[in-house]
């Protein structure tokens, strides 16, 4: 097993102790799951950089990365859910196009075909973790994200934003892996 694939696989290992830590509560629990989320975060970025440079892409990271990824974000999401920082349809929506994406990607693969994560998608990953970053940073929530404007609280625009751009790349992911549902 290479690099790039064992920092995905701590990705995953870090996920319940992030949880834990959120669940926890209290400032100095909220900073250390803040640190492991962003430890986590860079984990993402630091296997697609390694696995690029030294060509260790594989199919186990192909799959596994982006699972990595959703299982963070969705877990982050459904902390700030349990927390009241955020609505649960947007936990929901997001979940929905995660399980639809997933879906579409097993289907490929039973057929022998690995579907890479798309710019879009990636681009969507790097936005989530940013935001969820931001909302958990308990200084900063309690303050600036807080503050309330003609469209809700800033933290209620920026998870406007993620879940826009959340949709646009599952709508992209769909309309491009279209043939993999056709009947």
């Amino acid at each position: 097993m290479n690099i790039a694939n064992k920092l995905t696989l701590l990705r995953l290992v870090l996920v319940p102790f992030f949880v834990v830590f959120g669940l926890i509560g209290g400032n100095i629990y909220g900073y250390i799951a803040l640190g492991i989320f962003v430890f986590a975060s860079f984990t993402d970025y630091l296997d697609g950089y390694l696995a690029r440079k030294y060509n260790l892409v594989s199919d186990f990271g192909k799959f596994m990365d982006p699972l990595a990824d959703k299982l963070l974000v969705m877990s982050a999401l459904a902390l700030l859910v349990h927390r009241g920082d955020t609505s649960v349809w947007i936990f929901y929506v997001v979940v929905i196009r995660e399980l639809v994406v997933t879906g579409i990607r097993l289907i490929a693969s039973s057929n022998g075909r690995v579907i890479q994560a798309a710019m879009t998608g990636k681009i969507k990953t790097v936005i989530q973790m940013i935001i969820i970053i931001l909302a958990l940073i308990p200084y900063i929530n309690d303050n600036f994200l807080m503050v309330t404007t003609d469209v809700g609280t800033v933290l209620d625009i920026l998870m406007y934003i993620m879940l826009a751009v959340t949709i646009i790349s599952g709508t992209e992911y769909v309309v491009k892996n279209a043939d993999v549902i056709k009947p």
